[in-house]
């Protein structure tokens, strides 16, 4: 009976598990035994045996012609580890990553006679000193360990540990198959909305010993990045925004049918929205015309759009800021009067609206003088929704910037020799108010009437700024700022309720930011961030968010992403902390880990890494996703355009592969597999 106890021990785990892709080991461990009886050893995958082994590591025996047999063992390569009375168990085995050579017990002898062969010149090896010198060892860390589900047969798992580890002779190493590998890089891999991302790539080198590397094609789920945040790491120029468009793909073709995701994308260098011969002269925008809606600044020949402006008088505090960058990109800051008014700091509407009224005044006066400013310098507003907007006190309603009576008699019998007017009730008016109190400061400085009755100067450094510049003793004044008005419409903000509805309808949207500055990006990228955000909030308070998702996708985070932000109640923060329960997902992009913040690295589940110079920048990575910790090295070397480690919420470790270029497919996402 002893003899067939172990005939009966396979039968059942080959019934239990039959259908259940772990099979395949099975079949693959047949064949080896198949091929070493018939000592065709060109055609196994044998590697060697364990030398040491622990929990997290192990350390392997092999020699030279079994390495030349699978082709070469690269740093970084999968290998599976197995009982040695692999029947008598149910199939499993656990995976091992190669890190690095070792030395074996016998490496002093050996390095002793590398030094007298060399010494005497040997032409050639005897067959015994051959066979003693080829054998080596190799590190290997324990990914974790493949087999059956035990609550459901028919399915793969995978544990990021170990069930047991017994004496070192016990175990034997293989270099997996096609079969095999298709099997460690998609056996976990969510079932739903599949899309090809490239094959595997465990090292740079293309030379291939034994004939070309097998292909190995490398999925994602596209369900893995619904409501979950994404990161892209890499050096410029290295397939970054490659592998951000074959995702934008994948989600387009992934609800193609059902609408079920909207995306946005904050283009920067105009790639996504336009064709350009990177992309085999393809974007997202002309692969899918009829899911894609462009909004650009300058509109662009071949790619239809709408237009993206700002309305400079509805956002007083983020606009003025606006213009200073554009003012000092273009170097037109060389008069003081013009360096003054780039440093004035505005509140927003919404702010000096919840200021107490005794506190408003002040400030609102702050605003209309900016208004004042672009009214001269030609930006065109809409006065019924000033009038409309949160400045609710009767001041700013009828455009009075409220000056006591002393103050506008003194100064208009001094500028103009007559009566003050009516209170202004227009721009026009108001500009004309505010041109007579710029003269009036600068010409009569010492005057009692520009002292309130509280001893305060009516006007502080920032009123002063703005009036300088409104009405400058000399230069051109707001006339400056009239090459900008092209950024600007008085009915700018409606386009914010466009792309929600877009987006709610399972479109993607691209705001074209190509000629922007890095002010004019921020604003957008904060501005419609926060009204996706309450967007998505108001539907899931309201119980209206179902299945449906929106993904936000911005390049060059580093710029709006602020590394070291204490202050985790900002949008960015939020997406990372609540995004997931209000349907929001994100991919961001940057060159360095080490300029995004902490918590939002920390609360980001898929990863794409690409060459890495420095080693600070390996081990920022590594702390904060430890399944990195092991191919720092890898990252450092590999320099080779779209060669990326991924790591997914489906894969538990981490996944070389070469991502393939950019290319519109119709079927390269299936609803299940």
């Amino acid at each position: 009976m002893e003899s067939t106890q172990p005939t009966l021990e396979a039968l059942v785990n080959t019934a239990a598990t039959q259908g259940n892709p772990i099979e395949a080991l099975r079949d693959f461990l047949a064949e080896q035994e198949n091929f070493e009886k018939a000592k065709q050893i060109d055609k196994m995958r044998f590697v060697g045996y364990v030398l040491e082994l622990g929990y997290e590591s192990a350390k392997i025996i092999t020699s030279d012609p079994y390495k030349l047999a699978v082709g070469g063992i690269p740093r970084g390569s999968f290998l599976i580890m197995t009982p040695s009375n692999a029947s008598a168990a149910p199939p499993h085995f656990t995976l091992l990553r190669v890190t690095g050579v070792s030395p074996t017990p016998l490496s002093s002898q050996v390095q002793q006679t590398y030094f007298e062969l060399h010494k005497k010149s040997m032409p050639e090896l005897d067959i015994w000193t051959q066979s003693e010198l080829q054998w080596g060892a190799l590190d290997c860390d324990v990914l974790g360990m493949f087999y059956a589900s035990p609550d459901d047969m028919q399915s793969l798992a995978f544990s990021g540990d170990v069930n047991n580890v017994v004496s070192a002779h016990r175990y034997q190493v293989f270099s997996p198959d096609v079969g095999l590998l298709r099997m460690i890089v998609d056996g976990t891999l969510r079932a739903e909305l599949r899309f090809e991302l490239g094959d595997l790539r465990t090292m740079e080198c293309r030379m291939f010993s034994g004939g070309s590397a097998p292909e190995v094609p490398v999925s994602i789920s596209m369900a893995d990045f619904k409501g979950y945040r994404t990161a892209m790491f890499g050096k410029t120029r290295l397939g970054k925004s490659n592998v951000v468009k074959l995702i934008a793909q994948g989600m387009i073709e992934a609800s193609r049918d059902d609408n079920s995701v909207g995306q946005l994308i904050f283009d920067v260098n105009g790639e996504y929205a336009n064709d350009n011969p990177q992309d085999g002269n393809r974007s997202i925008r002309s692969a899918n015309e009829d899911r894609c809606q462009v909004y650009a600044l300058t509109n662009r020949s071949g790619t239809p759009s709408r237009p993206l402006r700002l309305n400079f008088y509805e956002q007083p505090d983020s606009c003025i800021e606006v213009l200073a960058s554009m003012l000092q990109q273009d170097n037109k800051t060389s008069s003081n009067y013009i360096r003054s008014f780039t440093s004035v700091s505005l509140p927003s509407i919404d702010d000096v609206a919840g200021l107490p009224e005794n506190e408003k005044i002040r400030q609102i006066r702050k605003v209309q003088a900016y208004w004042a400013i672009l009214n001269r310098a030609g930006f065109a507003a809409d006065e019924s929704r000033l009038r409309s907007s949160n400045l609710t006190s009767r001041v700013a309603k009828h455009f009075d910037p409220h000056f006591n009576t002393q103050l506008r008699s003194a100064a208009h019998q001094a500028i103009r020799n007559a009566e003050p007017p009516a209170a202004p009730s227009n721009l026009d008016e108001l500009v004309r108010e505010l041109e007579v109190m710029a003269e009036f400061r600068r010409n009569y400085p010492q005057d009692d009437s520009l002292t309130s009755s509280s001893g305060k100067p009516i006007f502080d450094p920032d009123d002063e700024s703005l009036l300088d510049f409104l009405k400058p003793a000399s230069g051109s004044g707001p006339s400056v700022l009239r090459g900008y008005r092209n950024y600007h419409s008085p009915d700018a903000g409606d386009f914010i309720d466009e792309i929600l509805k877009l987006l709610d309808q399972g479109a993607t949207v691209i705001l074209d930011l190509g000629n922007a500055t890095d002010q004019i990006r921020r604003y957008f990228s904060d501005m419609l961030s926060k009204a996706v955000f309450a967007h998505q909030e108001t539907k899931f308070v309201e119980n209206q968010l179902a299945a449906h998702f929106v993904q936000l996708y911005f390049e060059e985070a580093h710029n709006l992403f602020p590394p070291n932000d204490k202050d985790l109640t900002g949008v960015y923060a939020r997406f990372a902390k609540e995004g997931a329960k209000f349907h929001i997902g994100m991919v961001y992009s940057t060159q360095s880990p080490s300029t995004i913040n902490r918590e939002l690295l920390a609360q980001t589940e898929n990863f794409f890494v690409a060459h890495l110079s420095s080693q600070e920048e390996v081990r920022s990575l590594s702390k904060v996703q430890v399944a990195f910790a092991g191919i720092e090295e890898d990252i450092l070397r590999a320099k080779t355009p779209g060669y990326v480690r991924m790591l997914t919420m489906s894969h538990r470790f981490v996944v070389p592969l070469q991502a393939r270029k950019f290319e519109v497919t119709t079927s390269s996402t299936s609803g299940s597999e």
